[in-house]
């Protein structure tokens, strides 16, 4: 038989599993269910906070640095006031005016040679007309050097028509603002500043955001340009910057604010709302994965506290044999080890079969994939580890009553 070769303590596990057949199936299927409930709503939030996640981030930085604000000043109520009586004072807030960030090409330099940063482009931005016969709209143009923007925001899948390729007098615009004006690629677009700044711009490229209000007013042109239409020359009003990890976005900000001078806001201070849900999501995770743990090892200890009970006389005899008290707790510790392993194989095949079924059957109106998920072999095997440590924890208890009883007691019944 194959068990012949098995230590002493497997052996008997394993004899005792196999006579207590009905019981090993429940246990075993009741771990199974737990451990597919964990892996599949473990990927179904992972993939819904990616998805979620992915529609905020790919049309903005992680974290965008801003020249610091400028402070509010006091005006007097005037120098004639009567001696010995203070003086009110107006707070009165200065107007914001674009402006460049001081130093900035220092600025990116320092933040590039920060660990954990992926990309610095710096962005000139600000309000302009654009004309088209007797239609005019008032939108932001953004100057960008296209190599390092793309790479924070990738245009690959957003132009619908015309290309992202920017030269001198080229510019993209939202597919909203196309239909708006009536224009496509090819057209030309007056383009007038407040400051009194003109150009005539070529549209070479028309994209989708996936927003309609970023679609109308969002238009995109090379980074010199912007700056001679803005009157920001060699200047710029804006540092876009990525992080290798989007959630410590806000950690990193603080620390290039620290270290800089400027005003560093991340996605996380600017969108503050939806990572309070993004994080309670995972606190939810969390906590059905605890308690759907905390059912399967309470499953596994009763099953193997019945077990100890059942099967008292064999241990006596087994004790008066000269099994040590040592060998009898490893014996049922290997029980709910096995116990937790064999359900969590299952419970993995559940899960993954689950998620197989959820891709192909969850579609969007259209017939498009509701959102990927990743079939990610580190939580399978996280799972299997766990179940079995949850299996040897829960048989602590049973193995250790086990293990103290008297073998003549035991005997007697």
């Amino acid at each position: 038989m194959f068990t012949t070769w098995l230590p002493f303590e497997w052996i008997v596990a394993i004899r005792f599993l196999r006579e207590g057949r009905l019981q090993t199936l429940f246990i075993i299927s009741g771990v199974a269910i737990g451990v597919a409930v964990i892996v599949f709503m473990s990927a179904l939030l992972a993939g819904l906070q990616s998805n979620f996640i992915r529609r905020v981030l790919t049309t903005q930085a992680h974290i965008q640095l801003l020249q610091p604000q400028q402070m509010t000043r006091q005006l007097r109520s005037g120098a004639d006031a009567p001696k010995g009586q203070v003086e009110g004072a107006i707070v009165q807030p200065p107007l914001q005016q674009t402006k460049s960030i001081d130093q900035w090409q220092a600025i990116v330099e320092q933040v590039r040679a920060m660990p954990a940063i992926k990309v610095v482009s710096p962005v000139t931005s600000g309000p302009v007309l654009v004309v088209r016969g007797s239609a005019t709209r008032a939108v932001t143009i953004s100057g960008i050097e296209p190599e390092t923007y793309f790479r924070i925001v990738d245009f690959s899948d957003k132009i619908l028509r015309g290309t992202s390729r920017l030269a001198g007098s080229d510019i993209l615009i939202g597919s909203e603002l196309s239909n708006d004006l009536g224009v496509d690629v090819g057209d030309k677009l007056h383009v007038t500043a407040a400051n009194g700044g003109t150009g005539v711009l070529t549209i070479v490229g028309v994209f989708d955001l996936g927003n309609k209000g970023a679609n109308q007013r969002n238009t995109f042109t090379v980074l010199h340009t912007a700056q001679s239409l803005l009157d920001l020359p060699g200047g710029v009003t804006s540092i876009e910057v990525t992080v290798q990890d989007i959630y410590q976005a806000e950690a990193i900000a603080q620390r290039i604010a620290a270290a800089t001078g400027v005003e560093a806001d991340s996605w996380i201070k600017n969108s503050a709302q939806f990572f309070a849900a993004v994080s309670a999501q995972t606190t939810a995770n969390t906590a059905i994965r605890f308690f759907v743990g905390l059912s399967v090892a309470f499953g596994i200890a009763s099953v193997l506290v019945v077990s100890v009970v059942q099967k008292s006389r064999e241990i006596g005899i087994l004790r008066a044999m000269g099994i040590s008290r040592g060998q009898i707790l490893r014996l049922f510790l290997l029980q709910g080890g096995l116990l937790g392993f064999g359900g969590s194989l299952v419970g993995c095949g559940i899960g993954a079969f689950a998620l197989w079924l959820w891709q192909r059957l969850a579609r969007n109106a259209d017939g498009t994939q509701l959102f990927p998920l990743e079939f990610d072999s580190t939580m399978f095997a996280i799972a299997l580890v766990l179940a079995t440590i949850t299996g040897l924890l829960a048989a602590l208890a049973p193995a250790v009553r086990a293990a103290r009883l008297d073998p003549v007691v035991a005997i007697r019944g």
